[in-house]
C-alpha cells in the first residue's frame, strides 16, 4: 500500500468499512452438506449428474451472495469443496410436537443478490427483469421420513419505477415515462413461470393516493400480457384493515382459498416418491415487500401447513392449527423474526406490524413500536442509505475498485446550500429560543424578534425540504441509471 496516495489510502479505509458493514448484517448462512439455495421440489427434479456436482457449481446463482468473492475459486474444480455458497436471508429450524407426534418445522427465506440494495435506492426491475427485494420463502415439514414444502415469493412491483429519498416522509413514486415496461415485465414473469409455474399475484398497495398509479400500471401490464399462467388480485391492505380491523384479512384468504388448493404443495413420502407437486406460487408485494407482505405470507403458509399436517397424520380430522398453543407460539414468532430479518436487510430496521404476526391481533403497543421504527427508517433512508447501497454494490461486485482511476469515486462535491442552509436554520431556531428565554419587560419587542427568527428558521426548513435531494446520503459508486 506504500504506493497509494493519501486520498487512495483514505478511500481504502472507506471501502473496508463498507465490506465490514455488509458482513456485520445478520442473516448470512451456509451449509457444508445441504444445498440451501434450492427448494425441496427443485432438488427432487435433478439428475444424478447434478447430485455429483459441488454445492458451488449447482447452486441457484440468484441466492449466492458470495459469488463475486468466489469468482477465482470457481474456475478451480479441485478447491470447490472449500468454496461454499452463502445465502442471505433468514432460517429458523424447530423440533415440534402435536398430539405426541414429533416433526421438524423449518422456514427459509432466500434473498436474491440480483438487483440487491436498500429501500429507496432500489425499486422496481432492471432491464433483465430482476425485481428489487426479491425473496423466495420456503416452509418445510419433516415427519417420519416424509417431507412437505410450500414456497412463496415476494418482489418489488415489476415495472420501471423509482422512489428517491428527498427528506419527505414518503417520497412520491415515479414511474418511468421512457422505459419499455412490457419488455422488463415479460422478462420477469417468463423466468418466474419457468422456475415456479403458475403465478398468483397479490398486490397489497393502496388503491388511492401516491400508490394508485403503481397499482393501475401493474393491473394494466398483467391484462396486456394476457398470460393464462398469471392471476392478479388487488387487495388494499390499509383500507380493508383500517381501525385495527385485521380480522378482515379473512376476506383475502377466502378469495384465494380455491387458488391455493389448485397450486397445492410439494410432498414426498418416506420412500422418496413424489406424492404431490406445487404447481405455482403466490407472488405477494406491497411497496417495500416487507410488512404487509409478511403478514399475508404467514397466513397463507399456515393454511398450507394445516393441510400438510393433516395429510401426514400429525393433526386429527377437524383439528385446527390455531388451537395448538405451543406450536402456534413457535410459528408466529418465527414468522415475525423472518419479517424483522428481511426488513433490517432492506429498510434498515425491524418490520412493522409484527405484533399481529406474533399475537394474532393488533395492539396499541405495536402501533407505538411501529412509530419508533418508522422514525428510525426515515433517518436511515435519508442520511445513511447511500453508504449502505455502496457497501452492497462493492460486496457483490457491482463496483470494482480500480487504483488507476484518477478521480476518487467517494469524493462528492457539495454546493454552498449543503452547509449554509442547515447552519442558517439552526442559528435562526436558536435565536428564536434565546429571545423567548431572555424576554424582558417589552413583550412587543420580544415578540417581534421571536417572529423574525421563527419565520427565518421555518422558511429555511422549507427551502431545505424543497431541495431535499441535495441533502440526502446518496450512493456514490454505481451510476444513477444502473440504480434507477
Amino acid at each position: 500500500m506504500l504506493h497509494l496516495t493519501d486520498i487512495q489510502l483514505q478511500d481504502n479505509k472507506t471501502f473496508l468499512a463498507m465490506l465490514n458493514h455488509v458482513l456485520n448484517v445478520d442473516g448470512f448462512y451456509f451449509s457444508t452438506t445441504y444445498d440451501l439455495t434450492h427448494t425441496l421440489q427443485r432438488l427432487s427434479n435433478t439428475s444424478p449428474e447434478f447430485q455429483e456436482m459441488s454445492l458451488l457449481e449447482r447452486a441457484d446463482q440468484r441466492f449466492v451472495w458470495n459469488g463475486h468473492l468466489l469468482r477465482e475459486l470457481s474456475a478451480q474444480p479441485e478447491v470447490h469443496r472449500f468454496a461454499l455458497p452463502v445465502l442471505h436471508g433468514f432460517i429458523a429450524m424447530h423440533s415440534c410436537s402435536i398430539n405426541g407426534k414429533y416433526f421438524d418445522w423449518i422456514l427459509i427465506s432466500r434473498r436474491s443478490c440480483f438487483r440487491a440494495g436498500v429501500r429507496y435506492y432500489v425499486r422496481g426491475i432492471d432491464s433483465e427483469g430482476h425485481a428489487a427485494n426479491f425473496v423466495e420463502t420456503e416452509q418445510i415439514v419433516h415427519y417420519n421420513g416424509s417431507k412437505a414444502s410450500f414456497v412463496q415469493t415476494r418482489g418489488s412491483i415489476p415495472v420501471f419505477w423509482s422512489q428517491r429519498p428527498n427528506l419527505k416522509y414518503k417520497p412520491r413514486p415515479q414511474i418511468s415515462k421512457v422505459a419499455n415496461h412490457m419488455d422488463g415485465f415479460q422478462r420477469h414473469f417468463d423466468s418466474q413461470v419457468i422456475i415456479y409455474g403458475k403465478q398468483v399475484i397479490i398486490n397489497l398497495i393502496n388503491q388511492k393516493g401516491s400508490e394508485k398509479p403503481l397499482e393501475q400500471t401493474f393491473a394494466t401490464m398483467v391484462s396486456s400480457l394476457g398470460s393464462g399462467m398469471m392471476r392478479y388480485i388487488a387487495f388494499d391492505f390499509h383500507k380493508e384493515c383500517k381501525n385495527m380491523r385485521w380480522d378482515r384479512l379473512s376476506i383475502l384468504l377466502d378469495q384465494v382459498a380455491e387458488m391455493q388448493d389448485e397450486l397445492s404443495y410439494f410432498l414426498v413420502d418416506s420412500a422418496g416418491q413424489v406424492v404431490t407437486n406445487q404447481e405455482g406460487v403466490f407472488r405477494s408485494n406491497c411497496m417495500d415487500c416487507l410488512d404487509r407482505t409478511n403478514v399475508i405470507q404467514s397466513l397463507l403458509a399456515r393454511r398450507s401447513l394445516q393441510a400438510q399436517l393433516q395429510r401426514l397424520g400429525v393433526l386429527h380430522v377437524g383439528q385446527k392449527l390455531e388451537e395448538q398453543d405451543e406450536f402456534e407460539k413457535i410459528y408466529k414468532n418465527a414468522w415475525a423474526d423472518n419479517a424483522n430479518a428481511c426488513a433490517k436487510q432492506y429498510a434498515g430496521t425491524g418490520a412493522l406490524k409484527t405484533d399481529f404476526t406474533r399475537t394474532g391481533k393488533r395492539t396499541h403497543l405495536g402501533l407505538i413500536l411501529d412509530g419508533w421504527n418508522s422514525m428510525i427508517r426515515y433517518y436511515k433512508n435519508n442520511f445513511s442509505d447511500g453508504f449502505r447501497q455502496d457497501s452492497i454494490d462493492l460486496f457483490l461486485g457491482n463496483y470494482s475498485v480500480d487504483e488507476l482511476e484518477s478521480h476518487s469515486p467517494l469524493s462528492v462535491p457539495r454546493d454552498w446550500k449543503f452547509l449554509a442552509l442547515p447552519i442558517i436554520m439552526v442559528v435562526a431556531f436558536s435565536m428564536c429560543i434565546i429571545c423567548l428565554l431572555m424576554a424582558g419587560d417589552t413583550w412587543t419587542e420580544t415578540l417581534a424578534y421571536v417572529l423574525f427568527w421563527g419565520v427565518a428558521s421555518i422558511g429555511t426548513f422549507f427551502i431545505i425540504l424543497y431541495n431535499g435531494k441535495d441533502f440526502v446520503d446518496a450512493p456514490r459508486l454505481v451510476q444513477k441509471e444502473k440504480i434507477d
